[in-house]
């Protein structure tokens, strides 16, 4: 039996914010692979969302594998891009206080007691 070679191609996709999606769904790159490192089969990764493919599943893990330098690269700009955002939250919602805040919050818009 003689097997053709094939090129299929790999079920990622990138969003108009940059972001990394796999076969066709809202689940991102950084989702099926924090999985994946985390000891997750690639069954595992279909039943944690099901809206995946385990064919798309595999072709988009075996394409990280053999990319690892790219794939790595794209992480850790997904990695600083978070941290900058939570900067900015904490910068602009400072957390000291925020108990007190969310319980000022919560007296103003409930209705006044008789």
């Amino acid at each position: 039996m003689m097997i053709a070679e094939a090129t299929e191609r790999v079920p990622l996709a990138t969003d108009g914010e940059g972001v990394i999606r796999v076969g066709g769904t809202r689940v991102t790159l950084e989702s099926v692979l924090g999985a994946f490192q985390q000891g997750a089969t690639a069954e595992e990764i279909v039943q944690q969302y099901p809206t995946l493919d385990l064919a798309d599943v595999y072709a988009t893990l075996g394409f990280c594998l053999r990319h690892r330098e790219e794939v790595e690269g794209y992480l850790k700009e997904c990695r600083e891009q978070a941290a900058a955002v939570r900067r900015e939250n904490e910068r602009r919602h400072p957390a000291p206080g925020i108990r007190e805040r969310l319980l000022a919050r919560r007296e103003r818009q409930s209705p006044a007691q008789p």
